[in-house]
């Protein structure tokens, strides 16, 4: 039986289109488990695959989506069956392996979570790899020793969809929230999610050649890196955290250890795509009990599969504000 999905095709002048297509459920790759697909959303790394690929594809024809919620169909796995909501995100599915723009994938069942109570898979896929990433980052700063009520922390890049939900998260927690955005548009919203603070992206964008600043911040999720995080480092308090979690500044970090050295600045790297199930258990365990639905739904803008296209483009210009869900289906 066939099902629609996104098929990005590569022509002999090596240029790339995508569009909706019929497939045949022959088509689909092996797998332990076979998900009707539910929702998907759109992340950096999908522009990427809808549109050049940027190295992250590796055969055509290809379907993205990095992300997916949906419900078991047929397994041959003992820890799932038909009826099970389930969701997927990150193991390079959508990359190297079919993913979910697509009404069906099929997938190893050891990369798939099941849907935690109280989440319907519409919002775990407003939640997706960036609410997913957030949440870790905010983890990793709990463990190296971030309580509220020990100063600002900061997000970087927050109106976006890891930003967007580290801020949601962190306010909720009872943190004080100081949020960058280089779109003085987007400082409603934020403060609408929790910030207390809206910090202009020029305030803070440029490297210094003092490697200490005023300690200013008790923790910090960073999605910029480059220059960014370099003066961040700077502005730490005594022993805070800056986690790591992207590079839309750029990957070089034009830094010096002075800040490790001298006031115990950790910088922790967060990585959402190969992470061990039970930190993922973990995270999403979280997220269903930490962020606020009713600011999630807030973050939502909705689409559908014939929307993907100019969406992926979008992301790649940094004009998606939030999280885009995808009603595959529709």
């Amino acid at each position: 039986m066939g099902f629609r999905a996104l098929v990005v095709e590569k022509g002999e002048d090596g240029k790339t289109a995508a569009a909706v297509q019929e497939i045949d459920a022959a088509a689909l790759p092996e797998g332990d488990v076979t998900v009707a697909v539910e929702y998907s959303t759109v992340n950096y790394k999908d522009g990427l695959c809808i549109g050049p690929g940027g190295g992250l594809v590796r055969t055509y024809p290809h379907v993205p989506g990095i992300d997916f919620a949906g419900t078991v169909e047929s397994s041959a796995d003992a820890r799932f069956a038909p009826g099970d909501k389930v969701v997927l995100t990150g193991w390079r599915v959508g990359e190297v392996h079919w993913g979910g723009y697509a009404e069906k994938a099929r997938v190893k069942a050891d990369w798939l979570v099941p849907l935690p109570a109280g989440l319907t898979t519409r919002q775990a896929m407003a939640v997706g790899t960036a609410g997913f990433t957030a949440m870790l980052a905010v983890i990793a700063l709990e463990d190296h020793g971030l309580k509220p009520g020990g100063g600002p922390v900061l997000v970087t890049g927050a109106a976006g969809g890891v930003g967007s939900v580290a801020t949601a998260i962190l306010a909720q927690l009872g943190h004080e929230v100081a949020a960058v955005t280089g779109r003085p548009e987007t400082a409603e919203y934020l403060k609408g999610l929790g910030a207390s603070t809206i910090v202009a992206r020029e305030e803070i964008n440029e490297t210094v050649k003092r490697p200490l600043e005023k300690e200013m911040w008790s923790g910090c999720v960073d999605a910029v890196g480059g220059a960014m995080l370099a003066r961040v480092l700077g502005q730490m308090q005594y022993g805070g955290s800056v986690a790591a979690v992207g590079l839309a500044g750029g990957p070089q970090l034009p830094a010096t250890v002075i800040p490790f050295l001298l006031r115990g600045v950790n910088l922790l790297g967060i990585d959402s795509v190969m992470k061990p199930t039970p930190g993922r258990l973990r995270a999403w365990e979280r997220i269903a009990s930490d962020l606020p639905m009713e600011k999630l739904e807030a973050m939502i803008q909705p689409a559908t599969l014939a929307e993907l296209p100019a969406l992926g483009a979008d992301i790649l210009a940094g004009k998606i504000r939030g999280r885009v869900v995808v009603d595959v289906s529709a």
